[in-house]
């Protein structure tokens, strides 16, 4: 016996929200598939909480921090990364969320989704054409880079546990890479 998984595309998950059919569940679009996303836990929504608060200050209003809203992506997905670095003006997002071109970098927090995170997300944002993808690592702790985007998948992955980096998209900043996941 086959079994076949109903894909759907961004415009049938679009008028499924619609419905409200979705309210009570936190889920994202996966490469056409609706998937749970499990709750967060505290040290999880601390640290991104703070991360987005650093990234602020430090970019100004040289790009919007998004945290935890979804990005529409052409390979029918739209995650909702923990936090999306991501062009202004904010008002072109009253009627579309953002796309890859709108997409500096993006960062997922992960603990008990590392797995996901470092393998299903990382080809969906490779695929999409996210130039840069970071994973903070909470079991660790540690920065994992992603970058050197070539048609589906990066070429070079980066482990940090301190020092700092410079996102590719601004050079000129210095990001102290403990200021993601210390107190």
């Amino acid at each position: 016996m086959t079994i076949t998984t109903a894909k759907w595309t961004i415009a049938e998950y679009h008028q499924l929200v619609e419905t409200g059919l979705l309210d009570d569940r936190r889920v994202e679009l996966l490469e056409g598939i609706i998937v749970d996303m499990p709750p967060e836990g505290m040290p999880h929504a601390f640290y991104c909480d703070e991360s987005v608060v650093y990234l602020r200050t430090l970019l100004g209003d040289r790009a919007k921090v998004r945290e935890a809203h979804p990005i529409t992506l052409p390979n029918d997905s739209e995650p909702e990364p923990d936090i999306a670095i991501v062009r202004t003006p904010n008002r072109q997002y009253l009627t579309h969320h953002p796309y890859p071109a709108d997409i500096f970098w993006l960062i997922e927090y992960a603990n008990t989704t590392l797995r996901k995170d470092i393998n299903e997300k990382k080809r969906v944002y490779a695929q999409a054409g996210i130039e840069e993808y970071w994973v903070v690592n909470l079991q660790l702790p540690e920065l994992i880079v992603f970058r050197d985007l070539t048609i589906d998948t990066y070429q070079s992955e980066t482990r940090l546990a301190t020092g700092n980096i410079s996102p590719l998209s601004f050079p000129d900043i210095q990001l102290d890479v403990t200021k993601l996941f210390t107190v």
